[in-house]
């Protein structure tokens, strides 16, 4: 970990962004920026001198009974044959290549099912799916927070019940729209009553916490249809709610037969419905904890509904990725196994990947080295992207310096915009309701030169 001040300080921020929507940053570097590591270092030496008492564990499935036409994740449609059962006896090679290279004592904090959608697998191979993490890995599901996405179609009674029983403290579904009009022009073909039936389910389930996520932009999406989707959704009383605008990325779906150049109305129709499902929330009492993600306070002495394990911080404890589509963190090297988004490319992937042997799993192949630099902006990007802010001691704490003598030029251009609170004080680091509104502008424009390079020169597959 870096204590130093940077020796050169940050160039001038990248160009006045043409959109409010420029990128949405829920990783930096995206894995874009990644490439083919020459050395493949192996991870036992990659981990040796790492902190492991406080890891993530994500386990990435990469099916989904369809795919969304704004959907760029790394999934395929369908598993035919036998398949999702190849696939688990992979992950759980992997597992072991990668628990061999821990260190004996090394624990995990929280732990994720992601995708693809994780329940497309069966109620039995999900079952297997939390032996490899518990038996394999050693994380103790029923101790941490574990969060498992679903869709309507795949959460099932039976799966659910497993993912309860094995200690399932949040469950995510991807509903988009409660709106059927809407979901067929996103390419998201579900039945209304399918969805209101999953998430009865997940209800009876009893799992602490239920998160909804919603997209706004849709086209032919009115404030008055986008709050029957917001309204819909708050019948079940989810403690999340994740308001996503809507992106039209190329080699999917829509990107296939939409330009996603800029479009100044689209901008302006998706800033104004943000803004209008952001303040419904907030009148309905949630609480905003970034430009996506709202939160329903728990009931006085009910404690925190994500359960316990609250001492994970994404910023400095590292994370270990099982799966094709699974990336994995340490200080100094953020990796993962090659990345696509169009079909073809992504099935190449997923079979190499189920054919691999063991010895196969104990090196890196793709990924980026974290400079210190790149740390400060890591940290700085997934801090002030937050409602909260970030206190600027804590920066200091752990880089020895502030984001002002890190960022000035970024820092000035954030606040000449009016994107950050200047009520919150010179010991907070904090964005006003404008900066939130615009964190997909703000969050591109601390990209470092080489990064947004990389990004620039990836080769679309």
């Amino acid at each position: 970990m870096s204590t130093t001040p940077l020796p050169l300080r940050s160039p001038a921020p990248a160009a006045e962004p043409v959109s409010p929507y420029e990128s949405y940053v829920y990783a930096y570097p995206h894995k874009t920026a990644y490439r083919r590591l020459p050395d493949r270092p192996a991870l036992r030496k990659l981990w040796a001198d790492e902190p492991q008492d406080a890891l993530s564990l994500y386990l990435h499935i990469p099916f989904c009974e369809v795919r969304c036409g704004f959907c760029n994740l790394f999934t395929r449609i369908g598993a035919p044959g036998e398949l999702t059962t190849a696939y688990l006896d992979a992950l759980e090679r992997q597992a072991a290549s990668v628990r061999e290279a821990l260190a004996p004592g090394a624990r995990f904090a929280a732990a994720a099912f992601g995708g693809g959608t994780p329940t497309f697998l069966s109620a039995a191979e999900l079952t297997r799916l939390c032996d490899i993490a518990e038996r394999w890995m050693g994380a103790e599901l029923r101790t941490v927070p574990l969060s498992v996405e679903t869709s309507p179609s795949t959460a099932t009674a039976d799966r659910l019940a497993v993912l309860a029983e094995r200690g399932a403290t949040r469950i995510s579904i991807g509903v988009q729209s409660f709106v059927e009009a809407e979901a067929r022009a996103a390419v998201r073909p579900q039945d209304p009553a399918e969805v209101a039936a999953a998430l009865d389910r997940i209800r009876a389930a009893d799992v602490p916490v239920l998160n909804i996520d919603l997209i706004y932009g849709i086209d032919g999406q009115t404030e008055r249809s986008w709050q029957r989707s917001l309204d819909a959704a708050l019948r079940w009383r989810p403690e999340e709610l994740y308001l996503y605008p809507l992106y039209v990325r190329p080699l999917t779906g829509l990107g296939r037969r939409e330009s996603a150049g800029p479009d100044p109305a689209w901008d302006a129709q998706r800033l104004r419905l943000y803004r209008h499902g952001r303040d419904h929330l907030l009148a309905a009492g949630y609480e905003q904890v970034s430009m996506r993600m709202f939160r329903r306070p728990p009931a006085a002495g009910a404690g925190s509904p994500s359960g316990p394990g609250g001492d994970h911080a994404c910023q400095t404890d590292g994370m270990i990725g099982l799966g094709c589509g699974a990336r994995s963190y340490t200080s100094a090297l953020h990796y993962s196994f090659d990345y696509a988004v169009g079909m073809t490319r992504i099935r190449s992937i997923i079979d190499d990947y189920v054919s691999r042997p063991a010895a196969d799993f104990t090196r890196a192949e793709f990924g980026w080295r974290m400079t210190g630099e790149e740390a400060r902006r890591r940290h700085l990007l997934q801090s002030v992207l937050q409602a909260a802010g970030m206190p600027v001691a804590e920066y200091r704490a752990r880089f020895g310096s502030a984001p002002a003598e890190d960022f000035p030029a970024e820092l000035a251009a954030f606040a000449a915009r009016g994107w950050l609170d200047a009520a919150a004080g010179p010991d907070l680091l904090r964005l006003s309701p404008e900066g939130l509104a615009h964190s997909d502008a703000l969050g591109p424009m601390l990209f470092s030169p080489a990064v947004r390079s990389q990004m620039a020169g990836y080769a679309l597959k």
